[in-house]
């Protein structure tokens, strides 16, 4: 160790990012460091109607409050994972070491995005999927008339 603090820590002040910064716009939903986290649609922009602060209000409707002009507690709130999917290039892995299984999938985000990612089982949750498939392929044999 030198000792000296390399220039990546957060320790190093925020004008270092990795992208580039939040600026909400009228009607996107934030997240609101400075309240702990809550969630709220932007109504109004610093500069409009005579605003100097963001003014945001609960998406189900409820008192504003009010978030820096520069923005600088607010977030961008994720698109929220609908569903996953195989991803059909993958094998399922098990890791005997750490009785864990892995299977590679895809998630589908609410704004139409996907990334890829690895869904990790321990070995009680592999036999709880195991009995679940199993359902699933009788039922299936049964409402198509297949036989195993």
């Amino acid at each position: 160790m030198t000792g000296r603090r390399t220039p990546h820590l957060p320790t190093q002040g925020a004008e270092l990012r990795t992208t580039a910064p939040f600026t909400p716009q009228l009607g996107d939903l934030a997240t609101d460091t400075a309240h702990s986290g809550r969630v709220g649609v932007v109504v109004t922009l610093p500069g409009n109607d005579s605003a100097t602060t963001y003014h945001l209000r609960p998406p189900g409707g409820g008192p504003t409050w009010s978030a820096p002009a520069d923005g600088s507690t607010l977030l961008p709130v994720p698109a929220q994972i609908t569903h996953a999917t195989l991803l059909p290039s993958g094998d399922a892995v098990y890791d005997p070491r750490t009785r864990q299984g892995s299977v590679p999938v895809v998630f589908h985000l609410s704004d139409g995005s996907t990334s890829e990612g690895v869904l990790v089982l321990t070995s009680a949750e592999l036999e709880q999927l195991h009995a679940q498939t199993g359902r699933l392929l009788v039922s299936h044999d049964k409402a198509t008339g297949d036989s195993a």
